[in-house]
């Protein structure tokens, strides 16, 4: 194990940790006043936050020591058990915020639209790596999609409309990566586009005939223009108006750490998905935007990687890493910043919650085991070249 750690690549590693340490760090302070409020305890959501994160260590050991080769013989074991926990939301589930997301766990509910994310990366990587000689069969290319499908009607009638999303956007920019013949791709993508204007077009005669089978809640997230204007405690525009708020107060150095007003009661969801309009408030806009700059990195660090990979698989997991993250980013803070409908996504490091924290340490500790093999592998042709000079 020391031999992959000394491989891992060290500012990749020290940028998530520290991100997970103020993540915690801002989540006692978004979340005690509730806490106090409403359980009686101001440290309740930091300790279960800092269990979750204890447990992401442990992930992080176990998975750095899997060969990534493994998930080349079970990547279609993973995709199915992650099916198969979505289908057992339906007798099974726990319904949260009017959603049947989550699976009872001792310490935290498990929400398995999560680790179908990274199932789907694993399964396309893998999939297209195994079919990469047969780049003339659009079919073969297409196969994903389906599987793809299956998995966004799951998460989407639970109902989680922003996790089927992601899921989708994951799934195309990740195909973007896949090398495959022009007349292919441009045959796929006619597919693709044809099938999305028919899901389309029915969306839209089901929000004609007011057929939708949405919950209030949901339908008024689409009004999200003019927040301000909607300021009630029924619609979304008394959350968004409320985050405007916050980053208002904060101005560029912050209204001071645990000062953030915002906090009382008036963001209902601080800790979680509004947890970064309180971070604004209380560090300043400049720390806002060391967060974003330090989400860029971390980007651009697993897609560096990802380029250093010496197979397809590799370089499309990373790749596919890249862009969870960098979809969580961005729709969480278009919703908050009212610019998109919200979609109830957390923020990655710094939201609370077990289950993306989970998955997003088991993602980030593939590109590690696969940033250690990528070095392993150079080394050993360094050696290669040597003995053949001498």
């Amino acid at each position: 194990m020391l031999k992959i750690i000394r491989k891992i690549d060290k500012p990749l590693f020290f940028m998530t940790t520290i991100m997970f340490i103020f993540g915690l760090l801002m989540i006692f302070s978004a979340s005690y006043v509730k806490a106090i409020t409403s359980l009686g305890n101001a440290y309740y959501y930091l300790i279960r936050q800092g269990l979750i994160l204890i447990i992401c260590f442990f992930v992080f050991i176990f998975f750095i020591n899997i060969p990534s080769d493994k998930y080349k013989k079970y990547y279609k074991t993973v995709l199915y058990f992650s099916i198969a926990l979505l289908i057992l939301l339906i007798p099974f589930g726990i319904t949260v915020n009017g959603a049947k997301s989550w699976l009872h766990m001792p310490i935290f509910n498990f929400q398995p639209a999560e680790l179908a994310k990274i199932a789907v990366i694993i399964f396309m990587a893998v999939y297209y790596e195994k079919n990469k000689e047969n780049k003339s069969d659009y079919r073969i290319a297409l196969k994903p999609f389906l599987y793809v499908g299956i998995i966004g009607i799951l998460v989407g009638t639970q109902p989680d409309l922003g996790s089927a999303l992601i899921i989708l956007i994951i799934s195309f920019l990740l195909f973007l990566g896949v090398p495959l013949l022009p007349a292919v791709r441009r045959k796929v993508w006619a597919i693709i586009f044809l099938t999305g204007i028919v899901a389309l077009s029915i969306i839209v005669i089901l929000f004609i005939t007011h057929k939708t089978g949405l919950y209030e809640y949901q339908l008024q997230r689409f009004n999200f223009l003019k927040p301000c204007q909607r300021y009630t405690e029924v619609g979304t525009g008394y959350q968004v108006c409320n985050s405007y708020i916050a980053i208002n107060n904060g101005g560029l150095v912050g209204a001071g750490i645990g000062n953030s007003t915002q906090k009382y009661l008036y963001l209902p969801e601080s800790y979680t998905d509004f947890i970064f309009p309180v971070i604004v408030e209380e560090m300043g806009l400049i720390t806002g935007i060391i967060i974003i700059a330090l989400y860029a990195i971390i980007i651009y660090r697993i897609i560096i990687i990802a380029k250093g990979c010496y197979t397809l698989s590799q370089g499309l997991i990373c790749y596919g890493v890249a862009m969870y993250i960098l979809v969580h980013v961005l729709v969480n803070l278009v919703g908050i910043l009212g610019l998109l409908p919200l979609t109830g996504v957390p923020l990655p490091f710094l939201s609370y919650g077990g289950s993306y924290a989970l998955c997003l340490t088991i993602a980030l500790t593939l590109v590690q085991r696969i940033k250690a093999e990528t070095e392993i592998t150079k080394q050993e042709e360094r050696l290669k070249n040597k003995i053949r000079e001498i």
